[in-house]
């Protein structure tokens, strides 16, 4: 696949603190990449320098090969959708979707009328005047039908229950799978995406932990529970990311995948083997990394 981002060395800074720090990052063009990590992780501020409404304070950042400020050649082609987007006070969801169709070549408002329908949103109604979730909705039918070559989704459908939930997803993998595109879909509700995403980015405390095709990544850890003793003999030599205990009974979740041979002899020693969720392992290797952070900073003290 070609690269459609990249980014070599990116920093952002915000006075004394980092948001981004040393960031380099390559995303392939074609596939839906989920953006995953903490609130205040660098996320928004990320997609922010990537779409031209932020700027780096040092570092490289090309998207289709060209810096996107002020650039309509590379604007032209990405759609940023925010959650807190801001639209005029008196302004009615069809100017929203006027704006969009005029702003994106791709725009199909035949997909934007069924999405309006979908979501039940009250077309006579102010902006201004929408709920959250109907605000959220506006947000998400803009991205989709805007078919744009990269769509990034920053927490979009925060608000929206759980019915408006499923239909974005599904309306997403629907339309993808009909016009393939990049789309960069940040959440932290990791469990709900995991089965959309194809590849996994995961940022912390500004700096890139992860970026992995999503089956490599869920391969990358496992969890074996049973007898302390034996659980903690067998994870002695091993890069643990979590241990818990309950009387005399341990679970492990340990880093690095296990061959055939190594999974057969645990089950016959009596352990047991749990696999690892998407998110489990997100949350995992960020307290590893929060952890080692401040180690770090305390050995610098």
């Amino acid at each position: 696949m070609t690269a459609v981002i990249e980014v070599q060395n990116l920093t952002k800074r915000y006075k004394d603190k980092r948001a981004l720090d040393n960031v380099s990052l390559t995303v392939e063009g074609g596939a839906i990449y989920g953006l995953l990590g903490r609130n205040g992780a660098g996320k928004t501020t990320l997609m922010s320098i990537l779409t031209a409404q932020n700027f780096e304070s040092s570092g490289t950042v090309r998207v289709f090969g060209e810096h996107p400020y002020e650039n309509a050649h590379v604007l032209g082609r990405i759609c940023f959708v925010r959650e807190s987007q801001k639209y005029p006070d008196e302004a009615y969801p069809k100017h929203a979707f006027k704006a969009a169709s005029l702003f994106f070549p791709n725009w199909n408002q035949a997909m934007a009328d069924e999405l309006i329908e979908q979501f039940q949103l009250p077309m006579k109604q102010t902006i201004k005047k929408l709920s959250r979730g109907q605000l959220s909705a506006v947000g998400v039918i803009i991205g989709l039908a805007s078919r744009a070559e990269i769509t990034f989704f920053d927490e979009p459908y925060l608000g929206l229950d759980a019915v408006a939930r499923q239909i974005f997803y599904d309306r997403l993998v629907e339309d993808y799978a009909e016009h393939p595109r990049t789309i960069i879909l940040s959440s932290h509700l990791i469990d709900e995406v995991s089965n959309l995403i194809e590849k996994v980015i995961v940022i912390d405390n500004g700096q890139i932990l992860l970026n992995e095709d999503t089956d490599a990544v869920r391969d990358r850890a496992v969890t074996v529970v049973g007898d302390a003793t034996k659980v903690d003999a067998w994870a002695a030599d091993r890069e643990v990311l979590h241990r818990e205990a309950l009387g005399r009974v341990a679970s492990v979740t340990v880093l690095g995948a296990l061959a055939a041979e190594e999974r057969a002899e645990l089950v016959s020693s009596g352990l047991d083997l749990v696999p690892v969720s998407l998110q489990q392992l997100v949350v995992r290797l960020t307290q590893k990394a929060e952890a080692k952070s401040s180690v770090a900073k305390e050995e610098v003290r």
